[in-house]
């Protein structure tokens, strides 16, 4: 069982830290993240080495491969959570930004700027980019993180945690203010999700199953994060070609992450001419579709069931549905669609309007690929996350979505 006077004392350490980082400027920042950087490229061989011996426990207990692929570090991804950090260093700072402000007419002056939450959480499955991608988005906006990844990562997470903190303390910011939660059993993230007072937010990224337990159980504020059934509807006025790119793309990209398409929708009308060539390009690329009757009819396609058209797959499965109207897309979105991403191909731009707003998903995507709800290619650096509540973060949370506000009263002697 975790030692809760132990979490306490990591947890107070890092208060002290996110106090630290509340008063840091961007360019002390920035310097930090930097160093960050290029210590994963120096010092890249033991967190590869330490990697290696989670992949090899993983394998060796039958974990799925798409898992194994997302606790998978390489060099190139190892790269790429340098350059992610390097990215966020190039942002904004979001800490004292004035989000609104004005002079009241008894000559007040009223301004909304942004603050540091203070003390962050974070639970997470598997991929340990995202250790790298909080600790230093968290840095940039003012906070301090505790990290719980999963027991699956414990060494990969561990090698990175160690090598980062190094490289906050040697820019002159405290290395607290990115740490591991103690403990590798379930306890632990139970005494995270009941630190109410310690922890200021906490921000669950994983399965629906350990999304779903934080949410109930946790009594520190959370922001939710969601499971990716994401949709791809081909209108009856879309470019086939350019649907067919579209539908690969979103579906086989990456097949182990949030924002692959695992349902696809086509309208009647161009479902004679589309089905052969979706069918036949989607099993070439080694993807079973689970289809209803029409797609069915197809060999190898396997009959579809609502689990299945409900189903993150997060592998080569794809579900699939013809439909009559690009109404019956939309209402077959809203049954089973998680809210993250969802895709229309058109040359309709009356159909365009009108499936954006109707479809009510964190990101509608017309004419593009699923695989773009991603918050360095929306241009915030890495994520934190991709939100599918809808409260003041949603979509892909970066750097002003780890933040929250105060509201700062200038007066000249002003009584009431």
């Amino acid at each position: 069982m975790t030692d809760t006077h132990e979490f306490r004392t990591v947890a107070l350490r890092a208060r002290e830290a996110s106090h630290a980082l509340a008063l840091a400027t961007r360019e002390a920042k920035d310097r930090a993240l930097h160093a960050m950087a290029d210590a994963l490229g120096a010092r890249a061989a033991e967190v590869l080495a330490a990697n290696a011996t989670d992949v090899e426990r993983a394998r060796a207990t039958g974990t799925p491969a798409n898992i194994v692929d997302r606790l998978t570090l390489d060099d190139a991804r190892l790269a790429a959570m340098a350059q992610g950090l390097r990215d966020v260093a190039g942002l904004p700072d979001p800490v004292g930004e004035v989000v609104r402000g004005s002079t009241l007419a008894n000559g007040l002056e009223l301004r909304q700027v942004r603050v540091p939450f203070g003390v962050v959480g974070m639970v997470y499955e598997a991929r340990p980019n995202v250790t790298a991608d909080a600790a230093g988005i968290c840095l940039k906006s003012g906070n301090a993180v505790l990290l719980r990844g999963s027991s699956s990562a414990r060494s990969s997470n561990a090698a990175v945690v160690e090598v980062l903190r190094d490289a906050v303390a040697s820019a002159g910011l405290p290395a607290d203010a990115v740490q591991l939660v103690p403990g590798e059993s379930h306890d632990s993230v139970k005494v995270l999700m009941r630190a109410r007072g310690l922890v200021d937010v906490l921000i669950p990224r994983g399965g629906a199953g350990l999304i779903r337990s934080v949410v109930e159980e946790s009594t520190v504020p959370v922001i939710e994060t969601g499971t990716g059934n994401c949709h791809v509807y081909v209108d009856a006025a879309a470019d086939l070609d350019r649907a067919l790119a579209i539908v690969l793309n979103s579906k086989t990209h990456r097949t182990s992450v949030c924002n692959a398409a695992e349902s696809l929708l086509v309208h009647e009308d161009v479902a004679g001419e589309f089905l052969p060539r979706v069918v036949e390009a989607l099993q070439s690329a080694g993807v079973t579709i689970h289809g209803d009757p029409v797609f069915a009819d197809f060999d190898g396609v396997e009959p579809a069931t609502d689990e299945d058209h409900a189903a993150e797959y997060l592998s080569l499965d794809i579900s699939a549905r013809v439909v009559g109207s690009l109404d019956e897309a939309v209402e077959h979105i809203r049954r089973f669609s998680t809210g993250h991403s969802d895709a229309i191909v058109t040359e309709d731009q009356r159909a365009a309007r009108r499936f954006v707003a109707t479809v009510d998903s964190a990101a509608v995507l017309v004419n593009a690929s699923t695989r773009f709800t991603d918050g360095g290619e929306f241009g915030f650096g890495a994520e934190i996350g991709i939100s599918t509540q809808k409260l003041h973060a949603r979509g892909p949370m970066g750097l002003p979505e780890m933040t929250s506000t105060k509201y700062v009263v200038t007066g000249d002697g002003h009584v009431r």
